[in-house]
């Protein structure tokens, strides 16, 4: 979500009170009350006197945990800090002691999540909770359920500040590692000729003339859809409001080796398979419901291709164009009050997504590295970045609100992917079974979240019920495009 740059630059102090930045204070306009949801699977039951134990010393030693909205009487927004009753902030519900099998835990923890969302944080206290369910699910012995509201700040932040509270199953010293990208080993020099540096000036320009190319494309593009440019009414895009509904949240938990072997089969990115399954799975979950609405007698003929012509189904991606302070910075500030840095540079991006049934499963994948490719050589997010900032600026919070409004009301979807920690962790030594993360509040009526933590990938739908009614159907689609792509490679090289 939008991060205007007077919350970017801003190192976390000691003070009795701080103004919000526009970006928070979009995030309590009625249109934009988003709440961040991170679900945790533990694979022991919860000690809730291990929080509340541990709490102080870590997450309220950030500014943001322990401070109140306060609303001047001229409008002005400020952080004020105050005392933090932990029994007013984790919640324990009860339990029904005749749920004893992991399918009936699952229902419940869906549920419960369900009615979560049609609830908003009391704004008398610092704007989080956390909800202790010690019930017994197919993936988890209990679960964690950590609320925040979106003005707290953004995703990455947040999920970097919640590692930050956890170490290393085998180490418990150690802070959670993130995997890094892997960097390109240059040969060494080598003499390039007179036709050499020629060619190499005409590359150059190429490449520079390519950037302006795509970027502009896209700029336009993206202030288009802002202002009349909408996707497609598909069958998972409906009418305006869907920020004020509650959300079915499901997840899957997927095999992160597979999502590797393809990567390394095609040479491709994590996130070019994360789209390439999910185009894949929305185009088989769309052509079955697409094939139910034109046969009455209820029957499906999923070998057809009941798909409309040149759907046009996007989404809107979040890019940090500058890096956090990251865990260990968090960590430091938690522990030894040093300053950190919170928030980041976000910019937007519209990413479409082909909607078709492929004879090569494979095209799904080479049809989504081409389009990323073609994002990464552009400017699109530091120039939305920055019209983002111009539009706070020169016509106010109200205004800002309805452009990004109707942004987020033309295009059909979001989407993340965010990488989780490479060795299994513990939440206040409560061990890790799973990392799920997502949001409820937006106007989207589908965000898909990928988040990866050691060998595994969940893959988290949050929707709009009224839209998309059978979610679990949605996210087995998905999972089993994975599934489909990986056999294939997996017979191709048998075949080699």
């Amino acid at each position: 979500m939008p991060q205007s740059s007077d919350l970017d630059d801003h190192f976390l102090k000691e003070e009795e009170e701080e103004p919000l930045s526009p970006a928070g204070r979009l995030f309590h306009e009625p249109n934009f009350n988003i709440h961040v949801i991170a679900i945790m699977g533990c694979k022991t039951k919860i000690y809730p006197d291990v929080f509340k134990a541990n709490l102080p010393h870590t997450l309220l030693k950030h500014p943001r945990f322990s401070s109140l909205l306060d609303k001047k009487d001229g409008g002005t927004m400020k952080w004020v800090r105050t005392k933090v009753n932990l029994d007013k902030h984790i919640i324990i519900p009860d339990m029904d002691s005749n749920m004893n099998s992991s399918s009936s835990g699952d229902k419940y923890l869906e549920d419960y999540i369900y009615n979560l969302t049609k609830t908003t944080i009391d704004k008398s206290r610092p704007l989080w909770d956390l909800h202790l369910l010690n019930i017994k699910t197919s993936e988890a012995e209990s679960v964690v359920i950590f609320r925040t509201h979106h003005s707290l700040g953004d995703g990455i932040s947040l999920m970097s500040l919640l590692l930050a509270c956890m170490r290393q199953i085998s180490n418990p010293e150690a802070l959670p590692t993130l995997p890094t990208a892997a960097k390109k080993k240059n040969g060494g020099p080598t003499k390039i000729g007179f036709v050499g540096r020629i060619w190499r000036c005409f590359l150059g320009v190429w490449w520079v003339l390519q950037l302006l190319r795509n970027t502009f494309v896209d700029v336009l593009v993206f202030i288009a859809t802002a202002l009349f440019l909408k996707d497609t009414q598909t069958l998972i895009k409906g009418p305006s409001g869907s920020e004020f509904k509650p959300r079915r949240i499901v997840f899957k938990i997927v095999s992160l080796d597979d999502m590797k072997l393809i990567k390394n089969a095609m040479d491709v990115t994590i996130n070019d398979v994360a789209v390439g399954i999910t185009q894949a799975g929305l185009s088989k979950y769309l052509n079955r419901r697409y094939g139910l609405d034109q046969d009455n007698k209820n029957t499906q003929i999923e070998n057809n291709n009941n798909l409309p012509n040149k759907i046009r189904l996007r989404s809107i991606l979040f890019v940090n164009i500058r890096p956090s302070g990251g865990i260990q910075a968090l960590a430091d500030m938690m522990e030894k009050n040093t300053n950190a840095k919170w928030g980041n540079s976000f910019g937007y991006v519209v990413l479409p997504f082909t909607i078709a049934l492929k004879d090569d499963p494979l095209d799904y994948i080479r049809q989504a590295k081409a389009t990323i490719d073609c994002k990464k050589h552009s400017l699109e997010a530091l120039c939305t970045f920055s019209i983002a900032g111009l539009v706070f600026k020169f016509f106010g919070i109200k205004k800002a609100s309805a452009f990004f409004q109707r942004l987020f009301t033309s295009t059909t979807m979001a989407f993340s992917n965010v990488v989780g920690p490479l060795e299994e962790i513990g939440f206040y030594s409560h061990p890790m079974a799973y990392l799920a993360a997502t949001t409820y509040g937006q106007a989207n009526e589908l965000m898909v979240n990928f988040q990866s933590y050691v060998n595994k990938m969940t893959i988290v739908l949050s929707v709009d019920e009224d839209t998309i009614p059978n979610p679990h159907q949605l996210n087995e689609d998905i999972a089993e495009s994975l599934k489909l792509i990986k056999d294939f490679i997996t017979k191709k090289e048998l075949a080699n």
